[in-house]
């Protein structure tokens, strides 16, 4: 077996605005070693993409987004095997977690009783105000996994539709939604 450690990128993916380089590339061999096998390029693989799985997870599934990143990386190494291009990785890792991410929270939202989402920030409290992740908490699953993907992401539409398997008007749709919701949340 043979140990691709010493190429392990230590970062995960890059944020959309960063250089236009292509990191992925790196991965591809960390990928085939864990095809083939080897304990430790899974394990490297593992640290390069927990980091990239829990940014995802977190603002989609909220409160069970390390729930959220097991699952998806469960996902991910179960189909490891069958990932054909390892350059494609990251897209691919990222079709797995939006969903599982969409799925944990769906599941959450089922059993969280109403009242726990009841409490609202009020204006004379500022720091609650602007907290993010409590705007985002107000936001259905499906509008904060929009978000996640166009605005955090970067995606295009037909991209983050397809990763949702919705249509691009559905996409379009709520995205507007998503916005208006989390702008008028935000204002109070």
């Amino acid at each position: 077996m043979r140990t691709v450690r010493a190429d392990a990128p230590q970062q995960g993916p890059p944020s959309p605005r960063a250089a236009p380089e292509d990191p992925w590339v790196t991965a591809a061999p960390l990928v085939r070693a864990a095809q083939a096998g080897d304990a430790m390029a899974l394990n490297d693989l593992l640290s390069l993409l927990t980091p990239y799985v829990s940014r995802l997870c977190r603002p989609i599934a909220l409160g069970n987004s390390a729930d959220a990143v097991q699952e998806a990386l469960i996902a991910v190494f179960q189909g490891l095997p069958r990932l054909k291009d390892p350059r494609a990785l990251y897209a691919w890792v990222r079709t797995i977690t939006v969903r599982e991410a969409v799925r944990v929270a769906r599941r959450t939202e089922r059993e969280t009783p109403v009242c726990e989402f009841a409490d609202v920030a009020w204006p004379c409290s500022p720091e609650l105000a602007v907290d993010v992740r409590d705007v985002l908490r107000r936001l259905s699953t499906e509008h904060r996994a929009v978000l996640v993907l166009r605005e955090l992401e970067g995606l295009d539409e037909r991209t983050a539709s397809g990763i949702l398997n919705i249509s691009c008007g559905t996409l379009k749709s709520r995205l507007h939604r998503a916005r208006h919701s989390f702008r008028k949340a935000w204002a109070r």
